[in-house]
């Protein structure tokens, strides 16, 4: 029957990962689908949660965040970016990316309104702009995951409302250059549209790389709402504690939506986190971690017939498996879940036309060593059998 009272996505399912997470618990297949690192959250944070829980920091926060942690991430800003940001008028905390990203489209989008996404596109873009009237129009990314500025510019009109940037990428694993931040200026020379810059993967680089932000430009700054999260950085996705970064004007229009979505976020939590912000010489620690990983997975899989994709950030590997089967990536996945044990992302939920998606998975490696070594031999051992 259909329903009398339906939701403003009556056409939307359950999302990708939800779904491939639940088919890897039925089958007890290695879990490389899902996102969220198989480790535990370092213990000295651990500590310091509970420290400020037993203190009696466990109240309502201020709706735009604790003030120490504020102070942190414009710390965090000043050292790693070099961009000196307002604690009080332009950061606010926010119960993790995902709410965010809902809440700035709830904010600023109005309906008619265009959101360019850039395909592969994390599957939380689309919903958040439909839900407020908007229109999505997909820009797919180049073979590499780079941008493509052609197809950008011939994509931008009058009702171009917002711009998401998604760069260290997921699931390209690319990063956005010195050379994107000047094509990005010249591009916003033409039109009044904001920037929506999910950064959550901001701290897991490789190869001695990392990734532009385009409030590193003053141009691009005061049109700019910056995204990131310490779920990522510090293995503690269920913490579910973001930030948005902005200029005070788009700030002060973000918290009036803001106030009445989630009001304020968990109050120890954003304590232990102004503290342990302080260790700067963790994020190199954590870039080394995730590259041997990376390199420990790519290395088990090179002769496996599966091609590992580059990926200069995030805690993704892309494998491509068309040198042994043309089946669509969804019934390939299901496929290697059932016969190889081990659950992956397929890529067609990500674009808006699967066929984009071509003979692609994506794996997570914020996974113990052992986990990756056992599922790289399955894989293998299914692809020989498999050809």
């Amino acid at each position: 029957m259909t329903p009398r009272f339906r939701s403003k996505l009556p056409d939307v399912g359950e999302s990708v990962f939800t779904v491939y997470t639940r088919l890897a618990l039925e089958r007890e297949a290695i879990n490389l689908s899902q996102g969220f690192p198989e480790f535990n959250v370092p213990e000295a944070l651990i500590d310091l949660q509970r420290k400020h829980q037993l203190a009696g920091r466990n109240q309502y926060a201020p709706t735009e965040g604790v003030p120490a942690l504020r102070a942190a991430i414009a710390e965090n800003h000043r050292r790693l970016l070099g961009v000196e940001v307002d604690p009080d008028a332009e950061i606010t905390v926010t119960a993790g990316a995902t709410q965010a990203l809902s809440t700035i489209f709830t904010t600023f989008v109005r309906e008619g309104d265009e959101v360019i996404v850039l395909e592969p596109a994390y599957d939380s873009y689309v919903p958040g702009a439909r839900m407020n009237g908007g229109v999505t129009v997909g820009v797919p990314l180049r073979e590499d995951f780079s941008l493509d500025w052609n197809a950008l510019d011939d994509t931008l009109s009058e009702r171009t409302r917002i711009l998401v940037l998604n760069f260290p990428h997921n699931p390209g694993g690319s990063l956005l250059t010195d050379e994107d931040l000047d094509r990005l200026e010249a591009l916003a020379e033409r039109g009044d549209f904001l920037i929506v810059s999910d950064e959550v993967y901001e701290h897991i680089t490789f190869d001695g790389e990392r990734s532009r932000s385009p409030i590193e430009r003053e141009s691009l700054r005061e049109r700019t709402l910056r995204v990131s999260s310490f779920g990522k950085t510090y293995h503690a996705t269920g913490w579910k504690v973001g930030y948005v970064v902005a200029p005070t004007a788009l700030a002060a229009e973000y918290r009036k939506i803001h106030q009445f979505v989630v009001f304020s976020v968990n109050t120890p939590a954003q304590h232990a986190y102004a503290e342990f912000a302080e260790n700067f010489d963790y994020y190199d620690e954590l870039r080394a971690f995730y590259q041997a990983k990376r390199d420990r997975l790519r290395d088990a899989l090179a002769r496996s017939g599966f091609e590992t994709l580059p990926t200069k950030g995030t805690y993704f590997q892309l494998i491509d498996y068309g040198g042994i089967s043309d089946e669509a990536d969804e019934a390939f996945a299901k496929r290697v879940i059932r016969e190889a044990g081990v659950a992956s992302i397929p890529l067609s939920p990500f674009y808006a036309d699967a066929r984009r998606a071509g003979t692609r998975l994506r794996l997570c490696f914020a996974k113990r060593d052992e986990t990756l070594d056992r599922a790289a031999e399955r894989l293998a051992t299914f692809a020989r059998t498999v050809g």
